[in-house]
C-alpha cells in the first residue's frame, strides 16, 4: 500500500519538528519520492548521519508502505 506525500511530510515534521521539508512523488505512484530537508538539528552531522536521522523519523514504512525514497539534507 502506497503513502501519500502530504503524510509523509507530517510524518517527517513530527520527528524533525522545525524542519523545512519539500516532498516530491518521482513516479507518480506514491511510493518513490524525493525528500529535500532543511533542518536546524542536521548541523554538525555527516551525511549518513543526517540520512539515519530521516530514516529514524519514517520508522517501519520504509520497505512497506514506502519503497524508495531520495533525501536531500542540509543544515539551516
Amino acid at each position: 500500500m502506497a503513502i501519500k506525500a502530504d503524510a509523509l511530510k507530517k510524518l517527517i515534521e513530527e520527528n524533525l519538528i522545525g524542519a523545512s521539508i519539500k516532498i516530491e512523488d518521482t513516479m507518480g505512484d506514491g511510493d518513490h519520492y524525493k525528500a529535500t530537508i532543511v533542518y536546524a538539528g542536521f548541523a554538525g552531522k555527516s551525511r549518513v548521519e543526517q540520512h539515519k536521522m530521516v530514516y529514524g523519523a519514517l520508522g517501519e514504512i520504509m520497505g512497506g508502505a514506502l519503497h524508495a525514497l531520495s533525501l536531500e539534507t542540509r543544515a539551516e
